[in-house]
């Protein structure tokens, strides 16, 4: 799960990791409120006004805007609010700015890079960091990745000392700015592990021009499967950020994630459905998502599946591929002939079931009355998804 700047920075903030201050605002007179208060509680007269939405970038699609006053402030945050922000990651769509940060601006001396994630290569934590700050680490990685500084952390003892040393000595701090960096790095981790993030991002980490390291950015993505630890967290949610099928799928605890291909699929087992998407590809057609009904794939799943998978206008076959093996395959075959009795399928709809009674599934499926085309090889799944996109295109 996802949040706002000001949400990371709100978390932040309780593990001591120092942010640049400010206020969230929903309406232009919040804004100018918070401006106010940034005024009266700390001298600002300089301002940052930060769209707010799940996507980075938002500098170069104009929304990050520096402010001078407090009718500046009212300007800038009556262009930004309500605007759809494309940015390179939302997509030529963009995104609708429904709140905006009201930040005091920082003088920056020097932007740093520092982030940290889970590498499952080596089953560890990893924390990373570059003096190339503000730029995507994708493209430092790119181009300079010498440039990139990394520490791999044991889960059986935790970030040590030393090691947060080591990446303030690599990045070029000295003086008191080099142990407020071993102090931040220390408390990013901290918040990084007690949250159950995926990621925890500040880009830019700044060294101001008075000799403090500060959070101007922050990124932070909840790891989903932990949420049920941290029910205050799962209240951040933002549905406004995600794809609504998405949402919708959430609420039947479906694990589904659109794409832009045209061929839905229904498959149980992560493994599973990402050799689906490779055999749709191989015949010719683009997965239209990636839908993992789970080891049940009850009636009500199936269903709730096809529905979800149906709404996407750009899905023109339908293939459901599931190995019954904690579930039989007899029952998966009732299930998809009660849902599609239930649901109009106007689409092909291209069935495999193998494991458990699969022989007695497909007679059930052969014998329902329903247009249901069956295949039993990944070859012949390929085939007939070939000649279903191949029909819809000439109809």
């Amino acid at each position: 799960m996802k949040l706002h700047e000001y949400q990371a920075k709100d978390i932040l903030q309780r593990y001591g990791v120092a942010t640049q201050p400010g206020y969230v605002a929903r309406t232009v007179e919040e804004a100018v409120e918070a401006a106010r208060r940034l005024q009266q509680e700390q001298g600002y007269e300089l301002f940052v006004v930060k769209a707010q939405i799940h996507a980075g970038g938002r500098g170069k699609g104009g929304g990050v805007k520096l402010a001078k006053g407090i009718e500046e402030v009212r300007e800038k945050a009556g262009a930004i609010l309500g605007m759809n922000l494309v940015t390179p990651q939302t997509g030529p769509e963009g995104q609708k700015v429904r709140a905006v940060l009201v930040a005091g601006a920082v003088d920056i001396a020097k932007e740093y890079y520092l982030g940290i994630t889970l590498d499952r290569q080596r089953s560890q934590n990893v924390i990373m960091a570059s003096t190339e700050g503000g730029v995507e680490i994708e493209e430092v990685a790119a181009r300079s990745p010498e440039k990139i500084l990394k520490v791999w952390v044991d889960p059986t003892i935790g970030l040590r000392p030393f090691q947060a040393r080591q990446l303030a000595f690599g990045l070029g701090f000295e003086g008191n700015a080099f142990k407020q960096a071993v102090q931040f790095i220390q408390a990013l981790y901290r918040a990084y592990e007690e949250t159950d993030s995926s990621l925890a991002e500040i880009n830019p980490l700044v060294l101001t021009k008075q000799g403090d390291v500060v959070a101007v950015d922050a990124k932070i993505n909840l790891d989903d499967n932990a949420l049920f630890r941290h029910p205050d967290l799962a209240e951040l949610r933002d549905i406004h950020e995600e794809d609504p099928l998405e949402v919708e799928a959430s609420k039947y605890r479906l694990n589904y994630v659109r794409l832009t291909g045209n061929v839905g699929c229904m498959v149980n087992g992560a493994g599973l459905a990402m050799a689906t998407m490779d055999l749709i590809k191989l015949a010719g057609g683009e997965p239209a998502n990636f839908l993992d009904v789970g080891g049940g794939a009850s009636p009500e799943t199936v269903e709730a599946g096809f529905r979800i998978i149906l709404k996407d206008p750009n899905v023109k076959v339908i293939l459901v591929n599931i190995f019954g093996g904690i579930v039989r395959c007899d029952r998966v075959a009732r299930g998809i002939v009660e849902a599609a009795r239930k649901v109009q399928i106007n689409v092909p709809l291209i069935v495999r079931l193998q494991g458990t009674n699969a022989e007695e599934a497909r007679a059930i499926l052969e014998q329902s009355g329903l247009e249901i085309e069956t295949a039993t090889l990944f070859k012949e799944v390929a085939d007939k998804v070939n000649q279903a996109l191949q029909r819809v295109a000439a109809a």
